[in-house]
């Protein structure tokens, strides 16, 4: 059975993948056991022949356009050793990247081979890390590039505003940012089928199909919740101002699911009726 090797297996993502490829021969690296910024202590945790899976990131979007350096270490200086050793034993990647890497002018899905346009140092720093796998793995190295990811355990949106919820009187939203909420569980069961698949290079896009602002994502939440929506106030962009430059259009195509064969991804708001099912719906019994 071939080796699977997850780096960055403590976040939110490498959970799910840790419950998803249980029955594959995993091993499940944290950053203290594998750190992309050091190269020896990836030679040693690669074997031959592995598919190796990097869901580890510098992920502070804010952070990143002070801490560049800090950012282009792990997202693309880290992503570069990988491809290296992986190329050196003879293995597959599977790197994951993000929305961040376009401009999110667009007004339709963005296909897999839109031309590159970050505009934040964090984005810059994941395209410059999918350059190197392209350039190093032209012919074993997929990307895999998520957004709007939600799940459990682990801090995002989907948590954050049920926790809120239980006790403010209303809550304002951000209405004119529209992207694709994502369900870690449905990620996982993407990546599981490029891992078992034949498919050794190319670009996915790892979100859920169909498309929402945060307002709409929020509003879900509360019905999901038995709350009233209404309670979910519209606001612009302007009202949150941040450091980086946060994309107003994250949708991405689905094309190369369907070119390869594979599954294409279901409807956000499918998978976020699971994921309630599955965990999210806890958050609001404990209250």
């Amino acid at each position: 059975m071939t080796t699977v090797v997850l780096l960055g297996a403590s976040g939110m993502l490498g959970h799910a993948l840790v419950a998803e490829l249980k029955d594959h021969d995993i091993r499940a690296l944290t950053r203290a056991e594998a750190d992309l910024t050091d190269r020896a202590m990836l030679e040693v945790s690669i074997p031959h022949g592995a598919v190796v899976i990097n869901t580890a990131a510098y992920t502070d979007v804010d952070g990143a356009e002070t801490h560049s350096d800090d950012a282009f270490a792990v997202n693309a200086e880290g992503v570069r050793h990988v491809a290296e050793v992986v190329k050196a034993r003879h293995g597959r990647f599977i790197q994951l990247s993000t929305d961040y890497v376009f401009d999110g002018a667009a007004h339709t899905p963005y296909p897999e081979n839109s031309p590159r346009n970050p505009q934040s140092v964090y984005g810059a720093s994941k395209a410059r890390g999918e350059e190197y796998v392209q350039e190093i793995l032209p012919d074993s190295g997929i990307i895999a590039r998520t957004a709007w990811l939600y799940g459990l355990p682990g801090s995002n949106f989907a948590g954050t505003i049920l926790t809120l919820g239980k006790d403010r009187e209303y809550l304002t939203v951000v209405n004119d940012q529209i992207g694709q909420p994502t369900s870690t569980l449905d990620v996982a069961r993407m990546i599981r089928s490029l891992v078992d698949s034949d498919v050794t290079s190319g670009v996915f896009h790892a979100t859920n199909s169909g498309h929402a602002s945060w307002f709409d994502f929020a509003q879900k939440l509360f019905t999901l919740a038995g709350w009233d929506p209404q309670r979910i106030k519209p606001v612009s962009s302007d009202a949150f101002p941040h450091s980086a430059r946060r994309p107003a259009w994250s949708v991405l195509g689905h094309e190369a699911w369907l070119t390869h064969g594979l599954p294409a991804p279901r409807d956000w708001k499918d998978a976020l009726d699971e994921a309630w099912v599955r965990g999210f719906r806890e958050l609001v019994d404990e209250s």
